[in-house]
């Protein structure tokens, strides 16, 4: 049995309902609500028509420039980042769910979709496979997705234009999302579903397709990426508060819960078709791979224990913004007692309570679910504080709004600027570029040379003409005997390492990879500090 680290075409669901009065829409089912049910957004036009929806597109085209300028360069690509777009590879070239044994660490629909997006890059003038380059362009009309629908819920909820373009800012331009949402992330792909499907829920129409769709929409998100399936009580609460109070809520319920079993299914039902749903000694299983996540990996500590890697990890995120995770934190738990406004706040509670586990797994890109939920959150009490103090007294209603703009161009700004400004110009892919090159023009005779490296570069190597079974993810020389096949003799089997820090990282648990590290010499280094990176030749003659 293999396995493997925590690494492993999305489009928005249409929102604009059909014109009133058609053939079509008389005939669709509808799920009714009385009056005294239905939230504010139930009795206005929906969002994204006319000048609004030019106001959202100018907006996230603000955002998606922020995002998009010097994507290749900042941050530092990682070997998630690799895994993720190498898998994408195997299945757009036909060589199945991944590019080595699939063992259901993750459910494929992401990187199938990342797949699907595969031909985004090109429009850009980008070419080759580099991470950096052609991984995080593709992002963008995912990215673009996330942003509108932050914005759409927003209105969907109550909020007035001008506090949804608010929460559509704060999450947009905050840094930390700047940083985080230019990755190759599964995230990514799941929370643009889950968020289609509280959009869906939402919906001032309730035709009885949204919430089948809605239900479809949980399901993608879930098998984009597992762990969201911990939001799943945000968009039932959701159904449950927008839909009537009588026999017509089982119709929407029962809508909702065929689309989530009937797409969700397909996963444990290709499991099961290919003789791996349970565990066994002689193959991969489903099963055994969620015994692993849930009970075999290290835990990252407790995030109130200094010097955990939770503790360092959460430090780091509040490093890039504090305003919007410990304000959106703050509002998160002010939305909970607003009852139109707790669908997004369950969302964000849960996702916060599972973070400080104390002795969970955290990985790196876990905000990347958070963040919209607390940009909403923002939102919603910035809405909430205005609406309440505009009703008493006219000094309070335009006291507040100045008190906010001041706050923000006084401390959010700055902060947000600086952030900002080392993600449009600083260049950490440069060591990366360098070694691609390195290995595609100096090292003689790709097809006959082995080499273990990252999966940042896995994709480089074998455009360059190096052999897929040659050509070896560092992870895979310990941990799957297939690969351990392919070399008789073992580590003095493999020409070429490269060291990143992906896998200096962990070759202390490597016992293969500690080895080569120890029997090689640098043949060229690129970079300094802990992000060097050294192609190193093996000395084979070592004893």
């Amino acid at each position: 049995m293999t396995t493997t680290s925590e690494p492993q075409q999305t489009t928005s669901t249409a929102l604009i309902p059909k014109a009133r009065g058609t053939a079509v829409e008389t005939t669709r089912p509808r799920v009714p609500a009385t009056d005294h049910e239905q939230p504010p957004s139930a009795v206005r036009r929906p969002a994204l028509l006319g000048g609004e929806g030019l106001l959202a597109g100018a907006l996230t085209t603000l955002v998606l420039t922020v995002l998009g300028v010097n994507i290749s360069g900042y941050p530092m690509v990682n070997d998630d980042e690799g895994t993720y777009l190498a898998q994408a590879w195997a299945v757009a070239n036909g060589h199945g769910l991944a590019h080595y044994t699939y063992w259901y660490d993750h459910p494929p629909l992401a990187w199938i979709q990342l797949a699907g997006l595969s031909w985004i890059p090109e429009l850009y003038g980008a070419e080759g496979s580099t991470v950096a380059t052609t991984g995080r362009m593709a992002m963008l009309p995912v990215i673009a997705a996330v942003v509108l629908l932050v914005y759409v819920i927003c209105r969907r909820l109550g909020m007035a234009v001008w506090s949804s373009a608010a929460a559509l800012l704060v999450f947009g331009l905050s840094p930390i999302t700047v940083v985080m949402y230019r990755g190759v992330y599964l995230d990514t792909f799941a929370v643009v579903w889950m968020l289609a499907a509280l959009a869906l829920v939402l919906s001032p129409r309730r035709n009885l397709w949204h919430f089948t769709g809605a239900g479809a929409a949980t399901a993608i998100a879930v098998l984009s990426k597992e762990t969201m399936l911990v939001t799943l009580p945000a968009v039932v609460l959701a159904l449950w508060q927008h839909t009537a109070r009588s026999s017509t809520r089982s119709w929407a319920v029962g809508g909702y819960t065929s689309g989530l079993v009937l797409v969700g299914a397909f996963y444990p039902l290709y499991a099961l078709l290919r003789g791996e749903l349970f565990p066994g000694s002689d193959h991969v299983s489903l099963i055994g791979a969620w015994q692993f996540q849930l009970g075999s990996r290290a835990g990252s500590g407790s995030v109130f224990t200094d010097g955990s890697i939770a503790a360092n990890l959460v430090g780091s995120w509040l490093d890039h913004d504090p305003y919007l995770l410990i304000g959106g934190l703050a509002a998160t738990v002010v939305c909970l007692f607003v009852r139109r406004l707790r669908p997004p706040a369950v969302a964000g509670a849960i996702l916060v309570l599972i973070a400080c586990r104390p002795s969970g797994h955290l990985p790196v890109m876990y905000v990347v679910q958070v963040l919209p939920f607390f940009a909403i959150a923002v939102g919603g009490v910035l809405d909430l504080t205005v609406r309440l103090t505009s009703a008493r007294q006219r000094l309070l209603r335009l006291a507040v709004p100045a008190v906010l703009v001041v706050f923000a161009a006084s401390f959010v700004a700055p902060r947000w600027w600086a952030g900002n400004q080392v993600a449009l110009t600083a260049d950490y892919h440069d060591g990366y570029v360098a070694a691609a090159r390195f290995l595609r023009d100096e090292v003689p005779d790709h097809p006959n040379t082995t080499i273990v490296l990252d999966d940042v570069l896995w994709l480089e190597c074998v455009d360059a003409g190096y052999q897929p079974d040659r050509t070896i993810w560092f992870y895979k020389l310990d941990l799957d005997p297939e690969v351990a096949a392919r070399l008789p003799n073992g580590w003095r089997d493999v020409d070429y390492l490269v060291s990143t820090p992906a896998l200096r990282g962990d070759s202390k648990s490597l016992p293969l990879v500690n080895t080569l590290l120890t029997n090689s010499t640098v043949a060229a280094g690129f970079g300094e500090g802990e992000g060097r990176i050294e192609i190193r030749r093996i000395n084979k003659e070592n004893p």
